[in-house]
């Protein structure tokens, strides 16, 4: 009998299960770098990455279900990310020692950056909220009542007021005119991965919506800059109580101490460091992990 799973019949069968002791898939999943996830009965995880209704559990060190690999980023050897952290760091060797195992995850550009100028000033569970209602009105529908995220396209020809519907807010104005942009060819994020890192956050903050923070997640969660570290309002408190106590410094200079400090793998370091003031109750209402 197929298992049902948020009122329908799941019929993907399973997969040859994967042992990976350096995993851990609810922190990566529920950290808030993705919003398609949702976790049900049994530890599943059921969620959508491109065109594709996923499910997939971890029950110890084996991940059982559909397991992207590149999706999950399996390939990148944990210890060696870590390895480029500061040895004298002990807030983020405390944070990696209590979440080992979170991951960042390869996502496809335009549904993370939309997702991500969707998420201003909204916690975790309303920015899945809108990014569900987003895919279920103009998505292309995928089986068992899953839809994919709608393409650029898609959301260009939309109105305004068909965004604001889906609770966007004042965040459908930007949203559209981001998605007309791209369509129209002023801004191409194709080229991104290939660029400089200063190059392409410059072209990112082009759109409408777009600021140093959202431009960071798209080029960390998206398009391989492992370097690079968003700071929003969590962060930056973080930064300040654990690295410059009683010390008075700019923004600017906590976003250029971050880069310096944690290294070539400084977005990996970020997602310890906010996952661990999030579940330590610090930063429990904060918007998204980034």
């Amino acid at each position: 009998m197929p298992e049902r799973i948020n009122g329908s019949e799941w019929r993907t069968p399973l997969r040859t299960p994967v042992r990976h002791p350096d995993f851990d898939l609810a922190a990566t999943l529920e950290c808030g770098q993705a919003f398609r996830w949702q976790r049900g009965p049994g530890g599943w995880f059921t969620g959508v990455v491109g065109k594709r209704a996923l499910r997939v559990r971890q029950v110890g060190d084996t991940l059982e279900g559909d397991v992207d690999s590149h999706y999950f980023a399996l390939d990148i050897a944990l210890r060696d990310v870590v390895a480029t952290f500061p040895v004298d760091d002990e807030p983020l060797r405390v944070a990696v020692q209590k979440h080992w195992g979170l991951r960042v995850l390869r996502q496809e550009s335009w549904e993370t950056l939309a997702s991500f100028i969707a998420s201003s000033t909204k916690q975790i569970v309303q920015i899945r909220q809108i990014v569900a209602e987003l895919s279920r009105r103009f998505g292309e529908p995928l089986r068992d009542g899953y839809h994919a995220f709608p393409l650029v396209a898609d959301i260009a020809r939309l109105s305004h007021k068909e965004l604001w519907d889906c609770k966007l807010g004042f965040r459908a104005k930007n949203l559209l005119a981001a998605a007309r942009m791209i369509d129209g060819g002023k801004v191409d994020l194709r080229p991104l991965p290939a660029m400089e890192y200063e190059r392409a956050v410059e072209e990112l903050l082009k759109l409408p919506g777009v600021g140093e923070k959202i431009a960071n997640c798209v080029l960390l969660f998206s398009c391989g800059f492992e370097q690079a570290f968003p700071v929003d309002v969590w962060i930056e408190r973080a930064l300040r109580r654990l690295y410059f106590p009683r010390r008075k410094v700019t923004a600017r200079q906590l976003r250029d101490f971050a880069r310096g400090h944690f290294g070539p793998y400084a977005g990996w370091a970020q997602q310890y460091l906010f996952f661990n003031e999030r579940t330590s109750g610090r930063g429990k209402r904060s918007s998204v992990c980034a």
